[in-house]
């Protein structure tokens, strides 16, 4: 989960849902608890305007939706609900949907040091188990590198893929298409180390 504190009170599905339309900050759900979203930076926000700028013309027209972090998905319904940086739905469900998404081809999500963790293990362990989920995108915002993992034949089995080069491409094979990663970071610049600290404080030390 994120690294905020939790909500001490225990909640089911649709408090959850129903607490959500009036708080003024978004908080993931998981087993009757819920944790707020850790802020994110300017580059984090312009990585997922840049990604959304490549699926929006290719999947709209096939009718499709193209969601980013307002929009929960229901990872295991009525335990699990987090706020992907980005999804990918063509369900006719989806399409009706007004908040949440159940059904997703692609998930994205931009990594950040606080939340890297959870998106490569915990997360990860609940996403493929999405049976309509055909690919998952984890991208850096500190560094050129994009990963991608594939549904493959067997259920159990993902295919993993990672590209450093501002000259790759990414290629979805069961989405057909093709996210040049040049185009995953334009305009963006890397933090310098000390940039980097800045943004991501040691933790205080324990009295």
């Amino acid at each position: 989960m994120t690294n905020a504190v939790a909500q001490k009170k225990c909640y089911t599905a649709e408090e959850h849902f129903a607490y959500e339309e009036y708080s003024e900050f978004r908080h993931e759900f998981y087993e009757g608890e819920l944790f707020r979203m850790d802020a994110t930076t300017i580059r984090h926000n312009e990585i997922i305007e840049n990604v959304k700028d490549v699926l929006r013309p290719l999947f709209r027209p096939r009718g499709c939706r193209v969601v980013s972090e307002s929009i929960r998905l229901e990872a295991v319904r009525n335990e699990y609900y987090p706020y992907p940086d980005i999804m990918v739905t063509c369900h006719g469900f989806d399409r009706e949907s007004d908040s949440t998404i159940r059904n997703p081809s692609l998930v994205v999500e931009v990594l950040s040091k606080s939340t890297e963790d959870n998106h490569r293990d915990f997360k990860w362990q609940h996403y493929k188990n999405i049976s309509s989920l055909q690919h998952y995108l984890v991208v850096s915002q500190y560094k050129c590198l994009v990963e991608l993992y594939s549904r493959t034949e067997k259920p159990e089995v993902w295919l993993y893929q990672s590209f450093n080069q501002m000259t790759d491409t990414v290629h979805f094979q069961h989405l057909d298409f093709s996210l040049p990663v040049a185009k995953v970071y334009d305009n963006i610049t890397f933090p310098t180390p000390e940039e980097l600290a800045a943004e991501n404080p040691p933790p205080a030390p324990q009295k």
